[in-house]
């Protein structure tokens, strides 16, 4: 029998002690450790955590502000409806509870295709809407077979409403859902917090252009949560704010009055208060009804809206550019008295053309208009007057000029989107241009441009704006859409302002001259016959601008060309010619001349805002079909002659496209 060594296996046992006592006091001190660095180094951060797991921080979504009109006119508001929500992570089968769900309350394939489109677009833990607008009885059912259906539920949420429709659409524009990069752009931005929870933004008009004041405030909810996450009590809260009312300067009653008599036909109009600024009618023809965007526009919709040829979606007063044809002729008859290079007495002989070289720029009237000083041709509208100016003044001081009054300008106006037009000069055509003989500019181009033809094409916006300039004795006011910004706290109203965007702009004299010319041409000139009887005075001046080049000898005949290739009726003026309370620029696309089919609004126009007199019906419906029957048969006021050298229309468009919003077609 072996013998066993114990002080051997005693030294064994104490070493065997000792690794395992060290052994535990490592795991005490990591232990220690861990829960010191638990404890006090992340503290707080776990703290939050625990808060959090707790807690749930709901964002409570603010009411859009309102937008009205100048009379307080509800243009843009909200209603509550309930709305069948799916959240696509909870779901399993999301196609067959889909099917399912079917058949307890309606779902159309407008409404699949647009939950498609939103879920394409969103994030699966998102919830997206499926239907909206429940009927009380639709929820009753859906609630009553809710336990079937994890991941729907049913939410009440406000919707925009804009209950005029289709009128002054581009004016008041419309919200829709954020998309990608709006919210790409929010994150950026210090506004992200203020939009957790919303879903819609402003995407047009005063929508877009004052979204930071309809939007409000979004206020929070904090709740406290059950382990398996429903609500069991609200902690605390901070209520939403909701935006303030916007209120526009335009008179919709006013907006609803042009956009019928223009009827069918497309075009625009602005009107404005010559001393504010003020925009008063903000028209674009055709338009859309808004509401089709709130919840996201369906494809046929939008297909029908995008293809249309009739471009309804473009703001024509706001980036329509036109040339302005004969209503420039005030303007370069200003400039010429600005510059010395006539004065009011000066004649000249109309053989009812201007030759320069071998080439001939016809007048409108056949023979001629005779002797014809400045007071004559703005009356008669004497293209050949203005032929011989502009070829006198040169293209560098016709630019310097008319850029005064804001041509080929932007006015600042207080909604996104506009366009400069174009008002050409030689430097312009150097940089618009890319080979040397394109850049040249020849003398011939500059005859064109006395007519308000050639290169020139500016927006309806710039040519009210310097006729309310005219008006307001050579004082450019900023026209501006809104009126007012009323704290939906306070109630307090904060003012835009009226601001002059420049001192007089012209000699006072000179512009008596040019006003009182414009009197005549609505009391003896082109057109006297619209305001014949008017219990006011007021000052005007008629256009009829070329859209395609005809050849030298080639008569003009409205019937042998397609419609959309017709002369475009322009008309400016304001009332009353004393002291002017409205100024106007319009153009009827396609419709012949302005006396005639432009000019016989502007009298209604006036009508309504200085004496209260809206049309009748019929009287409407007389200026509307007027405006479906362009004169057939007749000459064009002038014909405009491409020059050696010159650039093909295409790379006139092209030109245009590099440096300025094209003409609108």
């Amino acid at each position: 029998m072996e013998m066993r060594n114990v002080e051997v296996d005693l030294h064994r046992f104490r070493e065997r002690v000792l690794v395992v006592s060290i052994a535990v006091l490592v795991c005490f001190g990591l232990l220690a450790a861990r829960l010191i660095y638990l404890q006090v180094v992340r503290h707080e951060d776990l703290r939050e955590q625990a808060e959090n797991n707790r807690t749930a921080i709901v964002p409570v979504v603010p009411n859009r502000g309102l937008i009205l009109d100048r009379n307080g006119v509800v243009l843009a508001t909200n209603y509550s409806a309930y709305t069948l929500e799916v959240t696509p992570s909870k779901v399993a089968n999301l196609e067959q509870s889909i099917d399912q769900l079917a058949q307890v309350i309606e779902i159309t394939p407008r409404d699949r295709r647009h939950f498609k489109k939103l879920r394409e677009e969103s994030r699966s833990f998102e919830s997206l809407p499926l239907r909206s607008r429940l009927r009380d009885e639709e929820v009753a059912r859906f609630a009553a077979q809710r336990y079937r259906f994890p991941g729907f539920e049913i939410k009440a949420r406000l919707f925009r409403n804009y209950p005029f429709g289709e009128l002054a659409s581009h004016v008041i524009g419309y919200i829709g859902r954020i998309n990608p990069a709006e919210k790409e752009k929010l994150a950026d931005s210090d506004d992200e917090a203020n939009y957790r929870g919303t879903e819609y933004i402003g995407k047009l008009g005063i929508e877009q252009s004052f979204e930071a004041q309809l939007h409000g405030t979004t206020g929070v909810n904090a709740i406290e949560t059950s382990a398996g996450g429903r609500a069991t009590r609200k902690l605390a809260s901070s209520p939403a704010t909701p935006g303030n009312t916007v209120q526009l300067s335009i008179d919709i009653r006013l907006q609803k009055l042009v956009e019928e008599l223009y009827g069918t036909r497309r075009g625009a109009l602005v009107a404005l208060d010559p001393s504010t600024g003020e925009v008063l009618a903000f028209v674009s023809m055709p338009t859309f009804d808004p509401n089709l965007f709130v919840e996201g526009i369906d494809s046929e919709s939008w297909q029908a809206l995008n293809e249309s040829p009739h471009k309804p979606l473009l703001n024509r007063a706001l980036r329509g550019t036109y040339p302005p044809g004969s209503t420039y002729k005030p303007f370069m008859a200003l400039a010429a008295l600005e510059t010395g290079v006539r004065t009011p007495e000066q004649s000249i002989v109309d053989p009812g053309y201007f030759m320069f070289g071998n080439h001939r720029f016809r007048d409108d009237k056949e023979g001629g208009h005779g002797t014809v000083n400045m007071h004559r041709s703005i009356v008669e509208s004497c293209d050949t007057y203005y032929y011989i100016l502009a070829n006198d003044m040169g293209v560098d001081g016709i630019h310097d000029q008319l850029q005064r009054f804001g041509f080929g300008e932007l006015t600042g106006i207080d909604i996104y989107g506009e366009v400069r037009g174009l008002l050409p000069s030689t430097d312009w055509k150097r940089r618009a241009y890319k080979r040397p003989e394109q850049q040249k500019w020849y003398a011939g181009e500059t005859i064109s441009l006395g007519i308000g033809q050639g290169y020139n094409n500016f927006t309806m916006l710039q040519l009210a704006s310097a006729t309310a300039t005219l008006a307001n004795q050579g004082v450019k006011m900023k026209p501006h859409l809104v009126k007012e910004v009323v704290d939906i706290l306070t109630r307090a109203p904060t003012t835009t302002g009226h601001i002059s965007v420049g001192e007089v702009i012209a000699k006072p004299a000179n512009i008596a001259i040019i006003n009182n010319a414009l009197v005549g041409v609505n009391i003896e000139g082109t057109s006297a016959s619209s305001f014949r009887g008017a219990p006011y005075t007021s000052a005007g001046k008629t256009g009829t601008a070329q859209v395609i080049q005809i050849k030298q000898n080639e008569k003009y005949v409205a019937s042998r060309i397609d419609e959309i290739f017709r002369d475009h009726a322009l008309y400016m003026a304001f009332a009353p010619a004393d002291k002017p309370r409205i100024a106007l620029a319009m153009i009827v696309e396609n419709a012949g001349f302005g006396a005639q089919n432009a000019a016989p609004i502007a009298r209604r126009v006036f009508d309504y805002w200085l004496m209260d007199q809206y049309p009748s019906v019929e009287d409407i419906a007389a200026v509307q079909k007027a405006q479906t029957q362009a004169p057939i048969g007749t000459p064009r006021k002038a014909s405009e002659m491409p020059w050696p050298g010159q650039p093909s229309a295409a790379a006139k468009a092209a030109a245009q496209n590099s440096s300025a919003a094209p003409a609108t077609r």
